[in-house]
């Protein structure tokens, strides 16, 4: 008998004499005579209820089964009398595939999100963190969907490099040399005796790459891990996250704030096909305005504000700011919120911005004083896109990394692209971690995160 996934025994056209499922216990309730499992194997929110009797086979071994044990159970799949559920299944075969230790910690149904980070190992089976990664899951699959539909090509970027994209210099070292015995040359660290001969770390962003490759396929995307060694514990940032980065040739910040908007209000619709029954526990039990927050991103098009105007709006607010701004402070997430949910109450992109507070490869705008970059910014969350047009001057971006005190000689082959056939170009970059947050209504990346990496924390 072949055993089935608990969601598509729940979604079942029809009763059958002899089905198997397998799962975990969520709940135990007992009789005399018979027994209720409410039984959840991670294919869906819903549990299946199964019923067990003194005609089921391994009846004695109910005695065992405690919340959290694993089962083996096999039976009729029969409509159920009681409301909410269509199936339930009448046992004739009970089997323990796996005891839970009567110390399982997920005895009660509720427990606080800080709790369950320290057992990151064992959240999942909760439904709100079973709900997410399901959503998780489907999410990422539907990044690939709207980028193929969209004519990108799918490129993996490096993860270890030796270029700092941002320039910030928060960047984690990757290295062979024995520290406990490092070399040494006139007083440093003697860089060519590493495995790559020169200095190495972990990846902040895969957009050099992208651009290399949106130079010769046109349109191209990354979507993975990323990595910064910023001491920060806000509820936004981690050491280790996700990105998605598109790039596109012969195009400008305009296309670049067009695709923004599109890739997401493509997501938030696909998520709401196909995963109604997750999103609605985070509509219930996390933030109860979270579909109509989605519905405003989805049905209004995003304000374009100038930086400048933004700047102006917020020193006009009719509030106190914790950090006051005024033109050329960059924005800080009380700004962004501000701009989304009490002026224009709906996403905004601000665009624009003043040179000194962005990254060098931006596209320096005709006043000498801005550049061409783009920052999208929903509510409840600020910025989910930083993005540009990039600069494809070969003489402009020289003088911009060398204003910047970057070493020049470490872009060469950025520089290269300049030189040969360079065009017009965009990109941005998406945290596909602040987008769950946006969707889901959490409020801290650690819970969106399967085994959130922040300072002085790394579980397994």
């Amino acid at each position: 008998m072949r055993k089935q996934r608990i969601v598509d025994l729940l979604l079942s056209d029809h009763s059958c004499d002899a089905v198997e499922a397998q799962g975990w216990v969520r709940t135990k309730r007992e009789s005399k005579d018979f027994s209720f499992i409410e039984l959840n194997d991670g294919s869906c929110l819903k549990n299946l209820q199964v019923i067990v009797d003194a005609q089921t086979t391994g009846f004695e071994l109910m005695e065992h089964v405690s919340t959290g044990a694993a089962l083996k159970l096999r039976g009729a799949l029969t409509p159920s009398p009681g409301q909410g559920q269509k199936w339930e299944l009448k046992a004739d075969l009970l089997e323990i595939l796996g005891a839970a230790d009567p110390s399982y910690p997920l005895q009660k149904k509720r427990h606080t999100d800080e709790y369950l980070r320290t057992i990151a190992h064992l959240r999942p089976r909760t439904n709100k963190y079973g709900a997410l990664n399901r959503i998780r899951a489907e999410l990422s699959y539907g990044v690939h969907r709207f980028f193929h539909e969209q004519g990108f090509y799918h490129v993996h970027a490096p993860i270890i490099t030796g270029s700092d994209c941002e320039g910030a210099g928060e960047m984690f070292q990757v290295t062979t040399l024995d520290l406990h015995n490092v070399p040494q040359k006139a007083g440093k660290v003697d860089f060519e005796q590493d495995f790559f001969g020169k200095e190495a770390s972990l990846t902040v962003s895969g957009q050099l790459a992208a651009e290399n490759l949106a130079c010769a396929l046109g349109r191209v995307y990354t979507f993975g891990p990323t990595f910064r060694a910023e001491n920060s514990n806000t509820p936004k940032h981690a050491a280790e996250f996700w990105m998605i980065e598109p790039e596109m040739a012969f195009a400008d910040l305009n296309d670049n704030m067009d695709l923004g908007e599109s890739c997401i209000k493509w997501l938030i619709a696909y998520l709401l096909d196909t995963c109604r029954d997750d999103l609605e526990l985070f509509a219930s039990f996390v933030d109860t305005t979270l579909f109509p927050t989605l519905e405003t991103i989805l049905n209004k098009p995003f304000m374009r504000v100038p930086y400048a105007e933004a700047v102006s709006i917020l020193e006009k607010a009719p509030r106190q700011f914790e950090f006051p701004v005024s033109f050329g402070t960059d924005l800080q997430t009380e700004h962004e919120r501000y701009l989304t949910e009490d002026h224009f109450k709906q996403p905004v992109i601000v665009f624009d911005y003043p040179k000194e507070i962005k990254a060098f490869y931006m596209r320096l705008n005709d006043d000498d004083r801005t550049v061409g970059a783009m920052d999208v910014l929903v509510p409840r969350i600020g910025e989910i896109i930083g993005g540009s047009a990039r600069e494809e001057r070969l003489d402009v971006l020289e003088r911009r990394i060398e204003e910047m005190g970057l070493p020049k000689e470490e872009y060469w082959w950025y520089l290269d692209l300049r030189r040969f056939g360079t065009v017009p170009h965009a990109g941005f970059g998406m945290g596909f971690e602040r987008l769950l947050m946006l969707v889901t209504g959490i409020a801290n990346i650690r819970d969106v995160i399967p085994f959130p990496r922040t300072p002085r924390h790394l579980e397994f």
